[in-house]
């Protein structure tokens, strides 16, 4: 197989998974974006976190919140709980690296604030961990997943949002989880600007 053929199959392949997963996700991602939209209206703030490329997705989420997406609006509440390294490491050595996220959750987490949580498989401790907290503190949870759900599925109760994306590469998952998030804050925007319209 030459290299030209597997840029082409790198591309049919995330265009199939959006495909499934717009088909799946349409409702859920509207329910996101609702209970997003809520917690900024009532003073809540969104926490999110993940690992590896899941890190990088709960920072750029935080960031397109935090400044703004594609149109002019005040910024909104959002932390990502992967970026303080001083934080994080403390955690993990006077701890266990499975309560990372969790830790801080118990600091800065109210009733009302909503946890997005993104991890590909599911089956992350410190991120199961923190949907645990999260439920603890009274807050709900937005589960970015993948493949079968893994653990997360089963820690997800009522009022909470599961976007799980129909596929089994890490990849593919990766890359539609980017596509959710813009949704998101899309319609987020959407919302907010239509209030004060």
């Amino acid at each position: 197989m030459n290299l030209q053929t597997r840029i082409q199959q790198h591309f049919t392949a995330s265009i199939e998974t959006k495909q499934k997963a717009l088909g799946l996700l349409q409702e859920p991602i509207l329910q996101a974006a609702q209970l997003v939209f809520t917690s900024i209206q009532q003073n809540g703030k969104i926490l999110s976190c993940g690992n590896g490329g899941s890190a990088g997705d709960a920072q750029h989420f935080s960031s397109e919140m935090l400044n703004r997406f594609e149109q002019e609006r005040r910024g909104l509440p959002a932390i990502a709980l992967t970026t303080d390294t001083s934080t994080l490491t403390s955690i993990a050595n006077d701890y266990r690296y499975e309560r990372v996220f969790a830790r801080q959750i118990e600091a800065l987490g109210r009733p009302g604030d909503v946890l997005l949580a993104i991890s590909t498989s599911g089956n992350s401790a410190n991120v199961n961990r923190a949907i645990e907290t999260a439920h603890a503190s009274g807050m709900r949870v937005i589960a970015l997943s993948g493949k079968a759900g893994g653990e997360m599925k089963d820690l997800l109760q009522d009022g909470d949002v599961e976007l799980r994306v129909p596929a089994d590469s890490t990849a593919r998952i990766q890359e539609t989880h980017l596509l959710l998030i813009h949704c998101i804050c899309d319609l987020v925007d959407h919302l907010l600007l239509a209030e004060t319209a």
